[in-house]
């Protein structure tokens, strides 16, 4: 499932690619066929993330996506590059079709992680992207309206470019108040409102809740964005047991996760990747940045010794998820 970041990096691509430009609404697939047409000829005005569900407001009507588990937008034609993300080197460059952009130099990831043609599910891309750090061009093989393949909720279109949303959980219109109640309900984003109340926020909920902290990390009335893949690597970060009830949590540990979790979101909107693990040496770092089996402390690493500790991690269900820990040096 995407996780916060990629929603925040889709907002993004909306507001510099499509906020102020008439769009074609369409449904190829026609399970939204009575929404497109509402939208289809109208202006959005305004691009929101907050957590994982993004809101492309229409003046006083918002289309609300949830791209759920295997939810994608694939982005295709003329594509503005948000200058305010940069590569994770601090140069300018967002990502070329399959990797984070180092200077001039791509690295690959191969698991599509930060792809910028299809941002969601991991997805091999199906239309020629040229990227650089303004504009990336049509090209003379990209064919103009792109073909529609597969199944498409909803296809928005301007003049050059085209966005085909793909297998979302949830994809609605909402009027303004129906929009900030369905927001009112979610716990906290770091990149939206006040990080100080945010904190405040999370802390309290997380500290009155039975609840194990590691199911509590993946609620999103508590906490906003944080999926499979951060809520692992921020327990063992904090070295913290995941069936710790939150209320048992200390305080401190409860805070440092928020704290975590602001760094850890600007690190994924910035590079397209969620990196987890800090102060790598210039080669380990480009190999982290080319595979996520190399990001990592503990997901996707059952079996394999704990990178600290040397104890295998194991892997458990909790709500229904898979959870990958350290034993010993979350113990």
């Amino acid at each position: 499932m995407p996780e916060g970041h990629s929603v925040h990096r889709i907002a993004r691509q909306f507001e510099r690619n499509f906020v102020g430009r008439t769009v074609a609404a369409s449904s190829p697939q026609g399970r939204f066929a009575e929404g497109a047409a509402v939208l289809d000829g109208r202006t959005p005005t305004e691009a929101r993330a907050v957590g994982k569900q993004m809101f492309l407001a229409f003046d006083d009507l918002w289309l609300r996506v949830h791209l759920g588990l295997y939810g994608a937008w694939d982005f295709a034609g003329e594509i503005l590059v948000d200058p305010t993300i940069a590569s994770a080197n601090g140069r300018m460059g967002q990502t070329n079709q399959r990797g984070t952009v180092l200077g001039d130099e791509p690295i690959m990831d191969a698991a599509g992680e930060n792809s910028l043609s299809s941002i969601g599910a991991p997805r091999r891309t199906r239309v020629h992207v040229r990227m650089s750090e303004q504009t990336t061009g049509l090209g003379d093989d990209l064919e103009w309206p792109p073909p529609v393949v597969g199944q498409v909720r909803l296809r928005l279109m301007t003049d050059i470019t085209c966005a085909d949303l793909r297998g979302p959980t949830a994809c609605e219109l909402q009027s303004t108040d129906e929009m900030l109640a369905t927001v009112a309900k979610l716990g906290p984003d770091p990149l939206v409102g006040d990080v100080a109340e945010g904190e405040e926020r999370f802390t309290r909920a997380v500290r009155r809740k039975p609840t194990p902290i590691g199911q509590l990390l993946m609620d999103q009335n508590v906490v906003s964005g944080i999926g499979n893949v951060y809520r692992a690597e921020m327990l063992f970060r904090a070295r913290q047991n995941p069936h710790t009830p939150g209320r048992d949590v200390p305080e401190e540990t409860v805070r440092a996760l928020w704290r975590d979790w602001v760094r850890l979101l600007a690190i994924g909107v910035e590079t397209g990747q969620m990196m987890t693990m800090d102060d790598l040496a210039p080669e380990d770092y480009r190999k982290a940045m080319a595979s996520r089996d190399d990001r990592h402390w503990v997901y996707h690493r059952a079996g394999l010794p704990c990178r600290v500790c040397g104890t295998a991690i194991v892997v458990e269900e909790m709500a229904a998820r898979k959870l990958y820990w350290c034993p010993r040096c979350q113990a």
